[in-house]
């Protein structure tokens, strides 16, 4: 069985999903069962500081910026995308990123409550951090 907001990924092909109604069957590509991506966090000591997201408020905005020290954002190794996800799994913001790009996520809102963020290194997987207001 599938869950919302569950991130699938293609041994075989890279194909990448996420899961935006809960179902029971299978996921499959090329003629195999997709792997279930598990984020990394703050747990993890290795690439920690240039994968994990982390929070900011400014004075109009709030962010998301990737890693404490900016991740690479070159053609072999960058952030593919950032994505904000409520507490409550109602509201989700994602952006898709490309080399030489910032890795950041803006949000105008700055009565955010509670959020997880992802982001998804094209080298190192997908790492997932919480925010808590």
């Amino acid at each position: 069985m599938t869950k919302k907001l569950e991130i699938y990924q293609c041994p075989n092909c890279g194909n990448t999903i996420e899961v935006v109604l809960e179902g029971i069957g299978e996921l499959v590509c090329c003629g195999q069962k997709m792997t279930l991506l598990t984020p990394k966090t703050i747990e993890n000591k290795e690439n920690q500081e240039k994968h994990l997201p982390y929070f900011e408020k400014t004075e109009n905005e709030f962010l998301i910026k990737i890693g404490e020290t900016e991740h690479p954002m070159e053609e072999e190794h960058y952030i593919q995308f950032i994505e904000a996800i409520s507490k409550d799994k109602k509201y989700i913001k994602r952006k898709y990123l490309n080399p030489k790009e910032e890795p950041v996520l803006k949000l105008q809102c700055l009565d955010k409550g509670d959020l997880s963020a992802i982001e998804y290194c094209n080298v190192h997987g997908l790492w997932e951090n919480k925010f808590s207001s």
